[in-house]
């Protein structure tokens, strides 16, 4: 089993889960998100060079074509379906001879553009009607995939395309974009991955008397923001509070005067108000009870010491089942059971992040955002938390979370962590073993 590691002063502990791909032969802050455009026909002059053999001119002509996707909503790191019809050809057969059914096989390209740039090579099947001699090239649709490596707004325009005959002779005719990039047909609109949150708080001392500052220092807070750190009496904000700039490297530290005796934690957070995505904490505070005892009476007093926020996992290995070569497909498998104890007793809640190395093995490399999970998370009886499941989705390199628990008056408990894993392997990965390291981070 992996070793878990405790951060000075921190209750944050990280395990490396081996997942295993088998592949093998024969038998993974927008206020409101902008909304993708529906697919437009095009048109766009072209260029195509018949084969020598037909003894022919090139042709200058037309091109009708439409781009249509899978997703029109992705994140970073998705595999999105690129189809590019071209619904009427600018080339026709450039022989006299009748061409038969199924002998055209069509190529192409998908220019990218806005937030990401490049091309993706498409291809389509080896199928078409029957084309009088010197008539037109009938309509045909070619596919292929990107992967998202970039948020904000995706332009996708047809781009060259090459349509080449099998019947007596290998004959191309090949047509390119005349003045490009071709008119954009569709706009995708990727969203980032949501990542985990690392913001972390401590305190210079966990008690004080009513009206006492006390220290609280932040890490991974984004730079130069403005940091409000505020005294919590359960899930409400006291009247203890202060506000600080966080350094260029995210860093701050701040004095907080503390007087509300029902104060339990104390929090901090970018913005005007509580946010479970930029903010850290609660740490536990206890405001020491100074009021005067009455005459003749003793005050008893007893201490239930607070325990650590802890994990084990079941295994540090994982393997998935195997997929064909040449027709990829998804690979399964389930992670390792997870155990989160959680005997802090504070009002703190705990969270589960995962991140996912990309898989390396003979072929090169099987992108990260190609893993995605399905958490479960199962809470033992009597506990005062209740866990929650991270969202299904990519798990990536930003990472996502497995599962959590909010904070709250008094938290802790048990708690049992999982996930059914998949990951997505192209048709034609190299035959081989492919790996990668997850890494579980609790805070």
């Amino acid at each position: 089993m992996a070793s878990l590691r405790s951060a000075p002063r921190r209750h944050r502990w990280a395990a490396a889960l081996g997942v295993t791909a088998l592949v093998v032969t024969g038998s993974g802050f927008l206020t409101a998100p902008a909304l993708a455009a529906a697919s437009q026909v095009v048109d766009f002059a072209t260029h195509c060079v018949p084969p020598p053999i037909a003894g022919i001119p090139p042709i200058d002509g037309t091109t009708t074509a439409e781009i249509t996707v899978d997703e029109p909503a992705p994140k970073v790191g998705d595999t999105v379906t690129v189809t590019y019809t071209v619904t009427k050809p600018a080339a026709g057969n450039p022989v006299d001879i009748a061409l038969p059914a199924d002998i055209m096989t069509p190529t192409g390209k998908v220019a990218l553009g806005g937030a990401q740039t490049g091309g993706v090579t498409v291809t389509g099947p080896k199928k078409n009607p029957p084309v009088p001699g010197k008539g037109t090239f009938p309509a045909f649709s070619m596919t292929g995939t990107f992967t998202v490596d970039a948020p904000g707004s995706i332009t996708l325009s047809p781009g060259d395309y090459n349509i080449h005959t099998s019947y007596i002779m290998e004959l191309d005719t090949p047509c390119t974009v005349k003045n490009p990039p071709a008119p954009v047909s569709q706009t995708i609109v990727a969203t980032p991955q949501p990542s985990a949150n690392e913001r972390t708080i401590q305190l210079g001392t966990a008690s004080g008397n009513p009206g006492d500052p006390v220290t609280v220092t932040g890490a991974k807070f984004t730079a130069g923001a403005d940091v409000v750190v505020v005294g919590r009496a359960g899930a409400a904000e006291t009247a203890d509070r202060t506000t600080v700039k966080a350094t260029a490297t995210g860093g701050f530290s701040a004095s907080l005067t503390v007087n509300d005796k029902a104060t339990t934690g104390i929090v901090a957070y970018e913005g005007t108000a509580w946010n479970d995505d930029k903010g850290a904490g609660p740490a536990a505070y206890t405001v020491n009870d100074d009021t005067p005892l009455p005459a003749n009476s003793q005050k008893l007093s007893s201490s239930v010491a607070a325990g650590t926020l802890s994990m084990t996992q079941a295994g540090d290995t994982v393997s998935l089942t195997s997929v064909d070569f040449g027709k990829g497909g998804t690979s399964t498998g389930d992670l390792n059971a997870v155990t989160i104890k959680d005997f802090r007793g504070g009002p703190a809640g705990w969270s589960l992040t995962g991140k996912m190395t990309d898989l390396t093995g003979p072929g090169g490399k099987i992108d990260a955002g190609r893993l995605s999970w399905t958490p479960s998370c199962t809470t033992e009886a009597g506990s005062p938390s209740t866990c929650a499941a991270g969202s299904a989705g990519a798990v990536g390199s930003a990472g996502a979370t497995l599962a959590s628990t909010p904070n709250g008056a008094l938290t802790g408990g048990e708690f049992t962590a999982g996930a059914k894993v998949s990951l997505d392997v192209p048709a034609f990965t190299a035959p081989g073993t492919y790996s990668g390291v997850l890494t579980l981070t609790l805070t």
